[in-house]
């Protein structure tokens, strides 16, 4: 099931397939086809200091062509995985292992010696060193800008003379290069501006990651600042609707007594019924109003009328498919406050729903059993499921694998804990994700009227 999730998955594709192009860039992408080969024949019939520097540059510029669609492959493929399995050495360690393997598998079907020396060494160091700095909070495609500046600026340490003992340069063309340089007396001044150009753009790497870094982390927290507002002016908004549910009191009980008065003053059974219908309808108004006004208020109400009330509070149009397997009776009593119980199922649902998020075949199904005395409710989707790391986070105020403030679960915990109730999770990375709410068994009323 695990396998097959990932097969879905176009971004693992996408990456697989730029480390296949960047094992087949020697076939299609040489030295005779980047038109290198003519301006080293260049070189050697008329060598001069600026067809020198025009092939040293081609040369470098074919190198850098020719690695980043592995190494850039490699990165992002570390970087997916290591998000989806969370773990986070995964991220180093996908592309310490596919980059040295991608060379082997070159130097297997290509004559040409596929050089994997001090550049490619660096080049692995600075991913270490790049992933450790970041912690997260560099998105991998601002990681393949830096990646992209890094890999030309240390390509050009393969033309620095001096480096060669250390593993630099080690290739056929670019030693045929350095030995022209120095026959010609242009060896210093090569590796000097190698070296320049080296610099330039490790430093220009450096800034570009230090600038996507601040401007990712100021987005952030802009983000984070909308959703703050956001959330004090919703809090007010609930603040002022209490205060208008509270005022309907006043008109309920007035109907109320006017409604016993009918009552008192007639005998004609057609007006009785209906008196005791809206008597009825009127009892089931002010146990609302109490249940919002009051956590602690729990009434009585039918599994069948809970589910009707999720239904309504919830189930809008939405490509995810929402579905109900309810094998517990619908007749079975629970004592709850039914305003904050559907609240805190409906987080549960806004949750799987952000987990099947664009997903092929969305799926959300709301369940009900009857096992060992209790009555469970729970919410399962077909996600990505959930880590054995996150499992013990999730409940923590604040954290969330989204960019929204982890703020649900909380509050479905702490109505869970209201009413003496459990919350269980079950849930396999690849396999989805179900959480479970148990509620006591209460008792089983198979009469046409409920709360």
């Amino acid at each position: 099931m695990i396998a097959e999730s990932w097969i879905r998955k176009k971004s693992i594709w996408i990456k697989a397939l730029l480390i296949v192009i960047g094992i087949t860039m020697p076939i299609w992408l040489n030295v005779e086809s980047s038109g290198l080969a003519s301006l080293l024949q260049d070189l050697r019939e008329k060598p001069s200091g600026s067809t020198l520097m025009m092939v040293v540059f081609a040369l470098v510029m074919l190198n850098t062509v020719r690695a980043l669609p592995h190494y850039l492959g490699a990165l992002l493929l570390g970087d997916e995985l290591g998000t989806r399995l969370d773990k986070s050495w995964l991220k180093v360690a996908v592309p310490l292992t596919i980059i040295p393997l991608v060379y082997l598998i070159i130097n297997g079907y290509n004559s040409m010696n596929y050089h994997f020396g001090g550049p490619a060494l660096l080049l692995l160091l600075s991913i270490t060193i790049l992933h450790l700095l970041d912690k997260g909070r560099l998105r991998p495609v601002f990681k393949s800008f830096v990646l992209g500046q890094l890999l030309f600026g240390i390509q050009w340490l393969d033309m620095v003379l001096f480096l060669s003992p250390f593993g630099f340069g080690g290739g056929p063309v670019s030693t045929e290069v350095k030995l022209i340089a120095e026959e010609l007396g242009f060896g210093s001044t090569l590796s000097f501006y190698s070296l320049f150009f080296c610099g330039i753009f490790i430093v220009n790497a450096l800034v570009l990651a230090v600038y996507l870094t601040v401007s990712e982390q100021k987005w952030r927290i802009r983000q984070d600042l909308h959703r703050a507002r956001d959330e004090v002016a919703e809090s007010r908004s609930g603040r002022e609707a209490l205060h208008l549910v509270h005022d309907l009191k006043t008109p309920l009980s007035l109907v109320e007594g006017l409604n016993s008065l009918i009552q008192m003053k007639t005998s004609d059974p057609e007006i009785l019924q209906y008196t005791n219908k809206i008597a009825n309808s009127i009892q089931s108004t002010n146990d609302m109003v109490s249940e919002i006004l009051y956590h602690e208020k729990k009434n009585w109400c039918t599994m069948k009328t809970f589910i009707e009330y999720v239904r309504a509070n919830k189930l809008s149009d939405s490509d995810t498919l929402y579905q109900f397997k309810l094998e517990a009776d619908e007749n079975i009593e629970i004592h709850i406050n039914k305003i904050r119980m559907t609240r805190a199922l409906v987080n549960l649902i806004d949750n799987a729903s952000d987990a099947v998020e664009g997903r092929e075949h969305a799926t959300v199904t709301i369940r009900s059993i009857v096992a060992d005395g209790k009555v469970s409710v729970g919410v399962e989707d077909n996600g990505d499921g959930i880590s054995e790391e996150n499992k013990q986070r999730i409940w923590k105020a604040g954290f969330s694998t989204k960019s929204h403030p982890g703020v649900g679960l909380t509050f479905v915990q702490n109505v869970v804990h209201e009413h003496d109730a459990t919350l269980s999770i079950d849930s396999e990375t690849g396999m989805g994700t179900t959480f479970w709410i148990h509620l006591p068994k209460e008792r089983v009323r198979y009469e046409d009227s409920d709360n």
